[in-house]
């Protein structure tokens, strides 16, 4: 069976499916239950982007503490930089112990050789955790045998890469969080004792991702899930989210995190919603288009726009600098756009600077 789909349709179910449309999700559970993660990144021009992502689903009834409280009570669970709920955990264990095998075949065959060189520093890593964790990086001797090689900024940073090859591995886990110093403890500590066999694991986890996605490319590694789709206009191969055929939509005004899994996959956005933007706030001022972290505006099924604006908390003022507008916005799309950054103001609890 294929599905034919026109850009509208493809472009309506993979808004509704990252719950960009009406209704709204009723909670922060049910959100990251539908998203599978939330990137961890504490860039906060606006706001750090996981709270965004949120606020964009839940509004303005979405507290930060919410998601701080998730993961101090261990609701939530941050893995290799991604915050994912930590039911998630067991469809994660198995591939974790692959990675411990002998000659594994997952991973890096580097990094797999390294640890093995290290065994003795792995050990050593290990008991000082299981004595005295959780403990920050930091408070974690160096004992390695064998220097971690590398022409670029990991060159000679033995604990740090021991440690995410521990994560990796499935022995270690990041267990909270001191300000900005990530605190490490054995994984039996941290993560539900549960495993999944790996084949049914990828299976649960692909289909998980492309109900969260809609519609994709298909994946490397089950390219079956979902139904295949083409999109016209399009060219190549799609995989669609059954459940989401032949549903409604209800459609709204958003702004978007840069780091939205929506506009992640700049491939995809390009394909689906023929929008032109990238994340600029590693380019020099003078080479932006759109702004440092311009927000991406979504209008029901489109991309229209970029919102350049800036928490300035000194000043207590969300200060905008420019509504960027892909084409003209009609009357009513214009006000849209700016109740909702007279929104985002509000939740920020700041006040506003906007243009007329």
């Amino acid at each position: 069976m294929v599905v034919e789909l026109n850009r509208d349709e493809a472009r309506r179910i993979a808004v509704r499916a990252q719950l960009l449309a009406l209704p709204r999700p009723s909670s922060v559970d049910a959100a990251l239950g539908r998203l599978t993660f939330l990137q961890y990144d504490q860039t906060a021009a606006v706001a750090p982007s996981a709270d965004l992502v949120l606020w964009s689903r839940l509004g303005s009834s979405y507290r930060p503490a919410m998601l701080a409280d998730g993961l101090a009570d261990r609701t939530y669970v941050e893995l290799r930089g991604l915050i994912r709920p930590m039911d998630d955990i067991p469809l994660f264990r198995a591939e974790m112990a692959a990675h411990q095998a002998p000659d594994s075949q997952f991973g890096s065959p580097g990094a797999q050789h390294w640890v093995d060189a290290n065994d003795r520093f792995r050990r050593d890593v290990l008991d000082r955790l299981d004595r005295d964790g959780p403990l920050p990086q930091s408070e974690i001797p160096d004992t390695s045998q064998v220097p971690w090689g590398s022409s670029g900024w990991n060159n000679n940073r033995n604990v740090g890469m021991m440690l995410e090859c521990l994560v990796v591995r499935g022995e270690i886990a990041l267990a909270d969080r001191d300000g900005r110093d990530r605190m490490w403890d054995l994984a039996r500590r941290v993560y539900p004792a549960e495993t999944i066999p790996y084949d049914e694991a990828m299976r649960i986890r692909a289909e998980r991702r492309l109900g969260s996605l809609g519609i994709a490319r298909p994946f490397r590694d089950l390219p079956a899930s979902g139904i295949e789709a083409r999109v016209d206009g399009v060219r190549g191969k799609w995989r669609v989210d059954p459940a989401q055929l032949g549903q409604p939509f209800d459609g709204r005004t958003v702004l978007l995190s840069p780091l939205d899994r929506l506009i992640f996959d700049r491939k995809r956005m390009v394909e689906l919603f023929e929008f032109d933007y990238n994340l600029e706030m590693y380019k020099p001022a003078a080479a932006r288009r759109w702004g440092y972290w311009a927000m991406p505006i979504l209008h029901h099924d489109r991309l229209i726009g970029k919102l350049d604006a800036t928490a300035d908390r000194r000043h207590g003022v969300l200060r905008v600098d420019a509504i960027h507008e892909d084409e003209p916005f009609p009357a009513k799309v214009k006000a849209a756009v700016r109740a909702e950054i007279r929104d985002l103001a509000q939740w920020l609890g700041l006040g506003l600077d906007l243009p007329a």
